[in-house]
Parts: structure tokens; C-alpha cells; sequence
């Protein structure tokens, strides 16, 4: 019989029968290292590893970065220009925007910045829009069409490219939505962003949005380009993203880990699995680990043991059942299968690999695995001797236990064999032991 093919073994319901890519193709810039600087739990990281994830968003084909906000300070504005720098110098695909106000004054630096990189780098210019922070902040769609025309306008006269986002777009209404974005694109903005800036909306609500807010931008220049920025706040941050890819947004934005203000931003890497796996993308995603690690580092923001794809747990198991299937799996001698049986995300397509433990709720195979994978050729004794350990303990064994146990074992044959050839004592066959199940768990 022929081996079978991923699709062979797997009926994806995702996947709606003559579904097809879509048309444009999707673009990312990536908000780490502004937005994802903007809460208050994590650290600025110096200049190298800013320098560091950079590289690592160039691997992993990522389209803009923010290089953050260069009117902010001195200090600010010198990690701009560093990283500005580090992409010209390098000849990387990767573009660069600054994060600035919807004011003349902010846009200054920004213009200095690009005279002394010797490129335009993008205004993502921001203001608000929603009632209630107008209500706050003293404000009226007067004011705000504004300022949006003089400083999109004098942004543009001086050659820099224009993002204009309407902050809160998500609970905005109607007729500001459309005043605004029609001022900002007959100003000369070539992006409008749609921004869910306090994680408000859900799917459905993204794709009524986006369908609006496409109609206008039809009606006023249907080549300008849509954004979409979304944040966590309910959770929602990942299938707001692909509601937009699917409601026609052309770039989407998103932070290494989903770091961010309150609880944080789109994050980049599950929606970049995420696309990968519904194949709208074709990216090599094997640097996303050294991606998400040095975010991680830079910042001093851990990853939970059950991050998806990410996560120290996301690719182990210590339980019988699990680690059963797996082993059979890759007995049958196809890679991706051991991959597949039991994970809905392929280690290997983000670089890292399935992991068996041992622990109390594992079964025989675990501990035969385990040995067999470390260069140990086990016995039956030693597979009890083992899995007794394990199911009175409280967590998995270490590594070190494991072999601690293993090698007292060998020692033990090895003088009782010594012993036995001197006549001292009888040698002594291993044990039969166990059958062969004993595996806990399921679903």
C-alpha cells in the first residue's frame, strides 16, 4: 500500500470545498518595538536587540516594522535612526515606519529622520475618533478633520508616506469613520488603519467594519490600502486578524508574543502559524522560536508553558496514550505523521520537535522511548524500575532523575554479572515484567 498524504489522513473542515487563496497577497508590520514597548511590565531593550529582533522580523518575511515614536525623545529618536539604518545598510526588504501624532510638530522629526537615513521612513500618524474620546478629551469632528488635513497634507508635501489611523475605529461611528478617512486619502494618505484600540470588537463586528470602510475607500481612491490593528483585550486579537484578512485588509498588524498595552496586541507569531496553516501564506516559519525567544529576552517577558507553538508544553507529552500514538507514528517511517497524530500545529514547521516525558500518568512506551532516545537500550527491570518511580511522584521526571536511575541500574547488572562470572551468585534473567499497556489518558 502507498504511503498516504497529510490530506489523505486528515478532513480539515476549515477548508470549505473549491475555496482558494485569496487574491492579494498579506502583508504584516510588526509593532514590537512600539506599541509592544507601551506596557508598563516590560523593558526597553537596548539598542543590540532591538537590532537582534529586527533581523529575526526580516527572516520571517515580515513587510514594515514600527521603529517607534521619534518626536518622543532624544534616545527615542536615536533607536529610530539606528534601526533605519541597520535596514538600509543591510539592503533589507523590510520597511520602516514612525508612530507620531496627527500634528505638524510631530511630523518634524520624522522628516529629520528620513533626511538623515536618506529614505523616506512612513508616518504611521494617529488620532482619536470615537465619541467617547472625544467626549474626554474636549474635542470635535471639526477640530479632529482638522488637524488630520494639515498634518497628513504637510506629511505628504515633505515625502513622507502617510498611514493615517483613526485610534478606537472600532467604536466609532459611521459618519466619523467616513469624514475622517475621506479627509486623511483626499490629503494624500496611501493607508488608512482600522484600529480596535481597546480590543472592543469581535469577528463578525470586524467584518461589518471592514466592508464599510472598504466602501469608502472605494468611493474616494480605491488604491489606497487598508490596515488592521488590533488588541487582546477580550481575547479576541487572533480571529479579529482573520476576519480581516478574510473582510479584504491588506496588512495586519501584530506584536512578537502579543505584548501591548493593557493585554497586549495581535500576537504575530500565532497568526502567523495561524495562516500557515490555512496555506495564505507560504513562509518559512522555522526562525519563529529565535523570533518569540528574543522578544522574550529583550523585554523580560516570559513565555507561559502553554503559549501556543511557543510554549515549553505545546510540543510534550507525558502521557501514555499520547506518547503511544506518537511513537507508532513515527514507526510508520513518515515524518510529518509523528507530527500530526496528536498536535494541531507541526513542530517542525516552526523548527522544534515533539517531546515524550515520563511521568505518572505515562505508560511503558514512554520509558522504552525515552531510554531507546538517549542511547540507552533498556530492559524490563530497568522500564519498571522507572515507571514505579514516576507514578509516585507529583511532575514528570527530570532528565536527571531518569538517569540516575538508569545508570544505578546498569551499575547493579554490571557487579552482579561480575559477580556471577566469579561463581559468587547465580546470574539472574530480567524480569518479564509488565505487559506492554498500561497507558493513561485521552482527549
Amino acid at each position: 500500500m502507498p504511503p498516504l498524504a497529510e490530506d489523505d489522513l486528515i478532513h480539515d473542515w476549515n477548508h470549505q470545498e473549491g475555496g482558494g487563496r485569496r487574491a492579494r497577497a498579506i502583508e504584516f508590520d510588526d509593532e514590537t518595538l512600539r506599541d509592544g514597548l507601551q506596557s508598563p511590565s516590560v523593558i526597553d531593550p537596548p539598542i543590540e536587540a532591538k537590532v537582534r529582533i529586527l533581523h529575526l522580523m526580516e527572516a520571517l518575511g515580515i513587510h514594515a516594522l514600527d521603529v517607534g515614536l521619534p518626536g518622543s525623545s532624544p534616545r527615542a529618536f536615536a533607536d529610530c535612526l539606528r534601526l533605519a539604518q541597520e535596514i538600509q545598510q543591510h539592503k533589507m526588504r523590510i520597511r520602516p515606519n514612525g508612530a507620531v501624532r496627527t500634528l505638524k510638530s510631530d511630523v518634524d522629526p520624522l522628516i529629520e529622520l528620513s533626511m538623515q537615513v536618506g529614505y523616506p521612513v512612513e508616518a504611521a500618524m494617529f488620532i482619536g475618533s470615537s465619541p467617547i474620546r472625544f467626549y474626554a478629551e474636549g474635542w470635535t469632528l471639526d477640530k479632529v478633520r482638522a488637524l488630520t488635513e494639515e498634518a497628513v497634507s504637510y506629511a505628504v508635501k515633505n515625502g513622507i508616506p502617510v498611514m493615517y489611523v483613526t485610534e478606537d475605529t472600532t467604536r466609532t461611528d459611521p459618519e466619523a469613520i467616513r469624514d475622517l478617512f475621506s479627509t486623511a486619502m483626499r490629503a494624500g494618505a496611501y493607508r488608512i488603519c482600522v484600529a480596535d484600540t481597546v480590543g472592543h470588537i469581535t469577528p463578525e463586528g470586524t467584518r461589518r467594519l471592514l466592508g464599510y470602510v472598504r466602501s469608502v475607500v472605494d468611493e474616494v481612491n480605491p488604491e489606497v490600502l487598508i490596515d488592521w490593528h488590533g488588541h487582546s483585550d477580550r481575547g479576541l486579537s487572533v480571529p479579529n486578524a482573520l476576519a480581516a484578512i478574510d473582510a479584504g485588509a491588506d496588512r495586519i498588524h501584530g506584536t512578537g508574543l502579543g505584548i501591548g498595552e493593557r493585554c497586549g496586541n495581535t500576537p504575530m507569531d500565532q497568526l502567523l502559524v495561524n495562516l500557515k496553516l490555512e496555506r495564505l501564506i507560504e513562509t518559512d516559519l522555522t526562525p519563529l522560536s529565535a523570533y518569540c525567544e528574543a522578544v522574550s529576552q529583550a523585554t523580560g517577558v516570559p513565555i507561559p508553558i502553554n503559549y501556543p507553538a511557543m510554549g515549553r508544553d505545546a510540543f510534550r507529552t507525558s502521557t501514555g496514550v499520547h506518547a503511544a500514538a506518537i511513537i507508532k507514528a513515527r514507526d510508520r517511517g513518515a515524518s510529518w505523521l509523528a507530527d500530526r497524530v496528536y498536535s494541531g500545529v507541526p513542530a517542525e514547521m516552526i523548527g522544534r520537535s515533539q517531546e515524550i516525558e515520563i511521568g505518572f500518568m505515562s505508560g511503558m512506551s514512554n520509558v522504552n522511548f525515552y531510554l531507546r532516545s538517549r542511547g540507552i537500550e533498556p530492559t524490563r527491570e530497568l522500564e519498571e524500575e522507572i515507571l514505579q518511580t514516576a507514578k509516585q511522584k507529583k511532575s514528570v521526571l527530570s532528565e536527571d532523575e531518569v538517569l540516575g536511575i538508569a545508570h544505578a541500574h546498569i551499575a547493579r547488572v554490571k557487579a552482579q554479572l561480575e559477580r556471577a562470572a566469579r561463581g559468587l551468585e547465580p546470574a539472574r534473567p530480567d524480569h518479564p515484567g509488565v505487559s506492554e499497556g498500561g497507558e493513561t489518558g485521552g482527549f
